[in-house]
């Protein structure tokens, strides 16, 4: 869930511990079809190299290579037939959510999103009812930002940091990148997100965990790209 990885605890606290290999290969899907979409379709990772990257972060943590084969002809056999788009909606406590989706089927992908979001008492909105409350970013993230290494970045683009997230202008995201490595610094991540421009503000940890699973409902949808959620959370000590 793009922007929100700052939350995670908070929801692992409540999941059981025989899921999280499950989420793990999940995340790793969801890395490796980015990676297919940023190479412009490209599912071989000999001249993707960022497929070839997130291939070899799913094989760290012992995803089957049955099941990366697999999902690279999935994507084969759909691709000539898939449309990307997005559903809006709010969540609970009012918090506006953009689902990105992409599907060979439309009426099917927004008819299942819809019913997820009926699960959770709340309702998909008309086009346009929450994008307004949004704007896309470039978001970067670091195995570790040296306190010596945070003029560099902000020379190179960086305009906030949230612990070794680097934010940064979505234009200028790929030039961000090649200047940090430079640097010597090892890139995690990198992706365009949308992040509220006025987030809703939680008031406490149940309220995070049940947006958070209505997050975790949508991604493991198959054709989810990835979910916005508007919120912050002022974690009290």
């Amino acid at each position: 869930m793009s922007g929100h990885s700052k939350w995670a605890n908070i929801k692992n606290r409540k999941g059981a511990q025989d899921k999280k290999r499950s989420e793990a290969f999940t995340k790793m899907s969801k890395n490796i079809l980015t990676a297919i979409r940023m190479g412009g379709g490209n599912t071989n990772p000999e001249s993707n190299l960022s497929l070839k990257t997130a291939i070899d972060k799913a094989k760290e943590v012992s995803m089957p290579k049955e099941n990366i084969e697999r999902l690279l002809q999935r994507f084969e056999d759909r691709k000539a037939n898939l449309v990307n788009f997005n559903i809006e909606g709010y969540g609970p406590f009012g918090v506006p959510i953009v689902v990105e989706v992409e599907s060979d089927n439309k009426n099917r992908i927004l008819t299942e999103i819809k019913m997820i979001f009926r699960d959770y008492e709340v309702s998909v909105g008309e086009m346009n009812s929450v994008m307004f409350q949004f704007k896309k970013v470039g978001e970067v993230e670091f195995e570790e930002i040296p306190e010596d290494k945070e003029l560099d970045l902000i020379d190179a683009g960086a305009e906030d940091f949230e612990g070794n997230v680097a934010i940064v202008d979505a234009t200028n995201l790929n030039s961000f990148v090649q200047k940090a490595n430079e640097t010597g610094l090892n890139v995690v991540r990198s992706e365009t997100l949308l992040r509220a421009i006025n987030p809703i503000m939680l008031g406490s940890e149940e309220e995070v965990g049940k947006i958070m699973d209505l997050v975790d409902a949508l991604e493991e949808n198959d054709d989810v790209i990835n979910v916005s959620a508007g919120f912050d959370y002022a974690q009290k000590i």
